[in-house]
C-alpha cells in the first residue's frame, strides 16, 4: 500500500510539474505580448507627428486582436494557476497519507521487534525454569540415595 501511495505522489508530482511549466510558458507569452504593445506605444511616441498618425491608426486596428489575445493568456494563466494550486492540495494530501502510512509501517515494526523480545525472553525464562528445575530433580535424587 505505501509504495502505491508513493507511486501515487510521485505521478501528481510529475502532474504539478507539467502543469506549472505551462503556467511559466503562458505567463511569459503574456509578458511578451505585453511588452511587445509597449515597445510598439513608446515607438510611436518617438515618431515625428506627421508619421505617427497613420502608425496610431495602425495600431488601434490591431489593437482589438491585441487585447483579445491577451485577455485569453491572462484568462489562461488563472486556469492554470487554479488547478495548479488545486495540484498542490492533491500533493500535499497523498504526501502526508504517505507519511501516515510509514508512521504506522514503523510502529508496527517497532512493535513486532518488542513482542519477538518479549516472547524470547518468555522462552529464555522458560529455558532456565526447566534447567533449574532439572538441577533440582537431579540434586534432589542424588541427595536421596545417599539417605
Amino acid at each position: 500500500m505505501l509504495d502505491i501511495k508513493a507511486k501515487e505522489e510521485q505521478k501528481k508530482r510529475a502532474e504539478l510539474l507539467a502543469l506549472t511549466e505551462k503556467l511559466a510558458a503562458t505567463r511569459s507569452e503574456l509578458l511578451t505580448q505585453q511588452r511587445i504593445l509597449e515597445d510598439i506605444i513608446c515607438h510611436i511616441c518617438h515618431v515625428k507627428p506627421e508619421k505617427r498618425l497613420g502608425r496610431q491608426e495602425l495600431f488601434l486596428k490591431s489593437s482589438v486582436t491585441n487585447d483579445e489575445l491577451i485577455g485569453r493568456l491572462k484568462n489562461r494563466v488563472s486556469e492554470l494557476e487554479s488547478k495548479q494550486r488545486e495540484k498542490i492540495a492533491e500533493v500535499l494530501k497523498a504526501r502526508r497519507f504517505k507519511e501516515g502510512l510509514e508512521k504506522l509501517r514503523d510502529r508496527a515494526k517497532k512493535q513486532f521487534i518488542k513482542d519477538q523480545e518479549k516472547l524470547e525472553q518468555k522462552e529464555f525464562d522458560e529455558g532456565a525454569t526447566i534447567s533449574f528445575a532439572r538441577k533440582m530433580m537431579k540434586h534432589g535424587k542424588s541427595g536421596d540415595a545417599g539417605d
